[in-house]
């Protein structure tokens, strides 16, 4: 049987790193973080989100204090409303979002975001493979939030589940629930050791470790090379163009 597994790699110029990890998994699913693993959006989410605090709850400021690197959408705006003293009710969320998304798909077009370096081959690789892994989102959008960034650049049709803000505020349930719906795709209960997540943050490294998934850490968005690899992930590299399913894969008889 082939398929991803995850195993101890060191590249000649040290641009890669393992964790001491003595385990060796069959990877079954794959989950991507969006902002700063897949896509660089040109700052159109936190454009959107600005234009949103500013026209419709005409109080811009508090978004300029927020971090928005490996957060999620609600608990953003939960921040958000708690700095500015607007009551979080469902009713005020649910304004927000929907103009946020309004605000997105205007921004999308008029900034210069892109695909970030070797996320179209690593995704073409690993539907390659004689038995490919599912992939999937895990990520800090909300659903609609994903679907817009990931269609502009193309990239949507290409996952077959994801978990979203939608589904829950923290990054670590959300975790849960797109192992949870990979165990569904599967007919099976997926272990943590079969699923591998891939983010640019602290953020997905914790979660990954709270569903019990390896991490690939990629220096693309909000996070160093350095504060990544201090957080133990599995791997970290530069970005997925510096490493290659080749290195995360091999073949078991």
């Amino acid at each position: 049987m082939t398929g991803l597994v995850v195993g101890q790699k060191t590249d000649s110029q040290g641009r890669i790193w393992r964790s001491g990890l003595s385990f060796l998994a069959m990877i079954r699913l794959v989950l991507f973080d969006i902002d700063g693993t897949l896509i660089s959006s040109g700052g159109a989410g936190v454009g959107a989100f600005g234009e949103v605090a500013r026209v419709t709850f005409r109080a811009p400021e508090g978004i300029r204090r927020l971090k928005f690197a490996g957060r999620t959408d609600v608990s953003l705006i939960r921040e958000y409303f708690v700095q500015e003293g607007i009551p979080p009710t469902p009713e005020n969320f649910a304004r927000f979002l929907d103009d946020y998304v309004h605000w997105l798909a205007t921004y999308l077009v008029e900034r210069s975001g892109r695909v970030l370096p070797g996320v179209r081959e690593t995704l073409e690789a690993l539907r390659s493979m004689p038995e490919p892994p599912l992939l999937g989102l895990l990520t800090g959008n909300i659903r609609l939030g994903a679907e817009l960034k990931l269609r502009h650049f193309g990239l949507w049709d290409g996952f077959e589940l994801g978990a979203f803000a939608d589904d829950a505020e923290d990054r670590n349930q959300i975790a849960a629930i797109a192992q949870q719906r990979g165990s569904e795709r599967l007919g099976r209960a997926l272990r943590g050791d079969e699923v591998l997540v891939v983010g640019d943050t602290v953020h997905d490294i914790a979660c990954a470790r709270a569903i019990g998934a390896s991490c690939l850490a990629v220096a693309t968005g909000g996070s160093s090379l350095t504060e990544l690899q201090a957080h133990g992930p599995a791997w970290v590299a530069p970005s997925l163009a510096d490493i290659t399913v080749v290195d995360l894969c091999r073949a078991e008889a």
